[in-house]
C-alpha cells in the first residue's frame, strides 16, 4: 500500500472511455471475448441513436450491454442514474426527481416503464476515434440504498471515477501477477455503486475483462468462473459468498474474492479461503464515497485506506478526505484510527442505543444474532414505533429453519443485557435484501408489520 494516488484534475483535454490497445479483451462469456475496439465502436453506434435527455436510468441485465449503453450515454452527455433498486416504484420515483430522463433496457417488461427505450437487438456500430469524455462531466449519480433512510444522490464526475478507480486498482493487482489481465465474474449487478466500480469501471479503466453474466446461484457461478481464464477474480457478497461455501461446489483455482455491501464474517472469510484458495479481500466503501478501504477479513480486523485517503473522526461519525472527492464527506460510520493509513470499524451513530441507561450497537447485537448456531440469516434493528411505555426496543427478524424462538432468544440471554433481547424476535422464511444483499430499512419495516399480530 505504498503507492500514492493524486487527484487527476481536469485536464485541457477530453479522456478515452477506455485504457489500452483495441484488441484487448473487455468481457468474455461462453461464447467468446469481446475486445475494446468493437465495444468502441457499438458505443459510437448506440451513441448516435439514444433518445434526447440529460439523464438515463440504465435498467439492462446483460453486463455487456449495460456497459456499451453507459458510454454511448456518456459520449452524448448523458448522466447515468443508479436507482438504490431496479423495482418499478423506486425507478419512478428517480424519474419523478429528473423529469429530463429516460429508460434504457435490453429487454421486454410487462409493465413498461414510462419514455423506455430498448436496445436493438443487433447493436449498431459506427467507425470513428476512440470515445472521449470530459473529466469534468457528471456521468453518474448514485443514489444511496435507503438502509438508513431516505435515498440521495450522489453526483460522479469522469474524472473522479479515473482517480478512484486508480485507487483501487492499486489496491487489488497484488491478487493477480503482473502484466495479467484479471478475469472478473461477478453476482452484484452493474448499476450498484460496488458493482458499478468493480466490473464497469475497472474493465473500463483498470484493464481487466468482466464476464456478461450475472450469475445467482452457485451452479451458475461455477460455470461462470470455468468459461474465464486465469486469473479469475470472483466479485461477490456476504450472502452469495455463503451460499457457495455452504453448496459444497467445486470452483476453478482463483486469484481472489472481492467481498462488500454488507459486513463479511471473518469465520466465513477463512472458510471460503480454505475451500476456494486465494484470498479473500473485503472492501470498505459507500455510494457516497467509492471503496476507501480494504482488508483480509480471515486474518484481519483493521481496514487499511486506499492510496489518497484520509479520516478525520467527528463526535457523530467520519470524514473523509479523498483524491477523487472534490469536498470531504460525511459518513455516520465511527472508525477508531491505527496510525495514519489503518482504523477498526466502531459501528454506525445511527446504530448506537441507549435504553435504560445502557448502550449497545445494533451491529454488534446482529453479529451475536448470526453467531447462534442454527441461525443461517438474521438482523437486528429498532422499529420506528415505540412500546406501551415509550421505549423504542430492538427486534429480530431470524432465518433459522431447525429453532425456534426460544431457542434463539434462550442462546442470546447468555450474551445480552435483558433490555436488548429482541422482543419481538420473528422467524421468516428470508430476510428482504435487494439484489446487492442490503436490507432497506423500509423493507425491514413492512415485514416486521406483517409478521405482528
Amino acid at each position: 500500500m505504498s503507492a500514492v494516488v493524486e487527484r487527476i484534475d481536469p485536464p485541457a483535454l477530453p479522456q478515452v472511455l477506455a485504457s489500452g490497445g483495441e484488441d484487448r479483451p473487455l468481457l468474455f462469456d461462453g461464447n467468446g471475448e469481446i475486445a475494446l475496439g468493437d465495444y468502441f465502436a457499438e458505443v459510437r453506434g448506440v451513441a448516435a441513436q439514444l433518445p434526447a435527455g440529460r439523464h438515463v436510468i440504465n435498467l439492462c441485465e446483460d453486463r455487456y450491454r449495460f456497459l456499451v449503453a453507459f458510454g454511448a450515454a456518456a459520449l452524448r452527455g448523458q448522466a447515468t442514474l443508479l436507482p438504490s433498486s431496479r423495482a418499478p416504484a423506486v425507478v419512478d420515483e428517480v424519474r419523478a426527481r429528473y423529469p429530463d430522463s429516460y429508460c434504457l433496457g435490453d429487454q421486454d417488461f410487462a409493465d413498461t416503464p414510462p419514455h423506455y427505450w430498448r436496445l436493438p437487438q443487433s447493436l449498431p456500430r459506427r467507425d470513428g476515434a476512440p470515445p472521449m469524455i470530459e473529466d469534468d462531466a457528471v456521468v453518474a449519480i448514485g443514489f444511496t440504498s435507503g438502509s438508513t433512510g431516505c435515498p440521495k444522490p450522489n453526483a460522479k464526475t469522469w474524472g473522479g471515477f479515473r482517480t478512484s478507480t486508480a485507487q483501487n486498482l492499486a489496491a487489488l493487482r497484488d491478487l493477480w501477477p503482473a502484466g495479467a489481465i484479471p478475469r472478473l465474474v461477478a453476482t452484484v449487478p452493474p448499476q450498484h455503486m460496488y458493482g458499478m466500480e468493480m466490473t464497469v469501471l475497472m474493465p473500463l479503466l483498470g484493464g481487466a475483462a468482466v464476464h456478461a453474466g450475472r450469475p445467482f446461484y452457485p451452479g451458475d457461478v461455477a460455470r461462470a468462473l470455468q468459461q474465464a481464464s486465469a486469473p479469475r477474480v470472483l466479485v461477490t457478497t456476504p450472502v452469495h459468498l455463503r451460499a457457495l461455501v455452504e453448496s459444497g461446489i467445486e470452483l476453478p483455482p482463483l486469484a481472489g474474492i472481492v467481498s462488500a455491501t454488507a459486513p463479511l464474517p471473518q469465520a466465513l472469510a477463512a472458510a471460503a479461503e480454505a475451500r476456494f484458495g486465494g484470498e479473500v479481500r473485503e472492501v470498505f466503501g459507500s455510494t457516497e464515497t467509492c471503496v476507501i478501504a480494504r482488508r483480509r477479513t480471515a486474518c484481519e480486523d483493521a481496514w487499511t485506506l486506499m492510496p489518497g485517503v484520509r479520516l478525520a473522526p467527528q463526535p457523530d461519525g467520519t470524514l473523509v478526505h479523498a483524491a477523487h472527492l472534490d469536498t470531504a464527506v460525511a459518513l455516520a460510520d465511527l472508525v477508531e484510527l491505527d496510525g495514519e493509513h489503518r482504523f477498526h470499524l466502531r459501528g454506525r451513530n445511527a446504530d448506537l442505543l441507549e435504553i435504560a441507561g445502557k448502550r449497545a450497537s445494533l451491529g454488534d447485537l446482529t453479529r451475536k444474532l448470526l453467531s447462534v448456531p442454527g441461525v443461517e440469516d438474521g438482523v437486528v434493528f429498532q422499529p420506528d414505533e415505540a412500546d406501551d411505555a415509550g421505549v423504542r426496543r430492538v427486534a429480530a427478524l431470524v432465518v433459522a429453519p431447525t429453532l425456534d424462538e426460544t431457542q434463539i432468544l434462550r442462546h442470546l440471554q447468555r450474551g445480552l443485557d435483558a433490555v436488548f433481547l429482541p422482543r419481538p424476535l420473528l422467524r421468516v422464511a428470508a430476510l428482504p435484501r435487494n439484489e446487492t444483499g442490503k436490507l432497506p430499512r423500509d423493507a425491514l419495516q413492512a415485514l416486521l408489520r406483517s409478521r405482528m399480530p
